[in-house]
Formats: structure tokens, C-alpha cells, sequence
């Protein structure tokens, strides 16, 4: 390969990077904008799950706890999200979207009951994946 095209690869990977990370500042500030207009109830569902269940984890305590291949993520438990590093998130990162999207959901629920907090961007992240596969199955529907 000639250094012109390796160049213009790279270029074109930057420019893909950047499109994406706009993408999300954009998704993350329309976000910040309506949850400012309207009040969060106690009782609202948290927007993680493809069925809003408030007692879903209620209802999932007794039940064993679902692995996605990602027994290394127990050695978070009980961390706050603002301490991780970026090489922690890039972890979550890179397992999130390892995933199908009928899996995300159901991760969060594990994540949630293995007491194993996400770090803010991913969870992000995750959220509109989820808000995405909602759209879709009510678009469909």
C-alpha cells in the first residue's frame, strides 16, 4: 500500500471517529434538554429495560444472576462511576458493544443486581441503545 492511501485511510477513520462522537454530544444535549423540561417522577421507569418493569429487579432478586462473559467486571462492585479511569470505561465500552442489542438490556438488569455501576459515558451509551431497540419494536408494532 502506498503511504497516500494509508494516509487517506486514516484521514477517512478520524473523520468516521469524529462523526460519531458529534453524534453523541448531539443525542446527549437534546437529552439534557428535554429532562430539564419535565420532572422525574420517584416512580418513572429508569428507561434501561425493553419492557418498563419497576419491580423487574425485584422480580429477577431470586433468580441467578446472568453472566455475558464478563466475570472481570465483578472487581468494580460497589465502585462510584466518577472513579473510573478511561481504560476502565474503554473496558465497558468494548463489552457493551460486543453485544447484540436484545442482550443490552437484560447486561444493564446483571450489571444492576451484581451491584456494579457503569461509568457515565457508557451508560450513555447504553441508554440509547436501548431507547433505540424501543423505538424500533414500537415502530414495528
Amino acid at each position: 500500500m502506498s503511504a497516500g492511501l494509508l494516509i487517506a485511510l486514516g484521514m477517512l477513520a478520524a473523520l468516521i471517529v469524529v462523526g460519531f462522537v458529534l453524534w453523541l454530544l448531539d443525542k446527549r444535549s437534546k437529552k439534557d434538554a428535554t429532562s430539564d423540561s419535565a420532572p422525574v417522577e420517584a416512580e418513572e421507569c429508569c428507561g434501561q429495560h425493553d419492557v418498563c418493569e419497576r419491580d423487574s429487579l425485584l422480580a429477577a432478586a431470586g433468580e441467578p444472576i446472568e453472566y455475558f462473559d464478563d466475570e472481570e467486571l465483578d472487581r468494580f462492585k460497589g465502585r462510584a462511576p466518577e472513579t473510573y479511569t478511561e481504560d476502565d470505561s474503554e473496558e465497558f465500552r468494548g463489552i457493551l458493544l460486543s453485544m447484540r442489542a436484545d442482550e443490552v438490556a437484560a447486561w444493564s438488569r446483571s450489571l444492576q443486581l451484581r451491584g456494579i455501576e457503569l461509568p457515565a459515558d457508557v451508560r450513555e451509551e447504553l441508554l440509547m441503545i436501548v431507547a433505540e431497540r424501543r423505538q424500533n419494536a414500537l415502530s414495528n408494532a
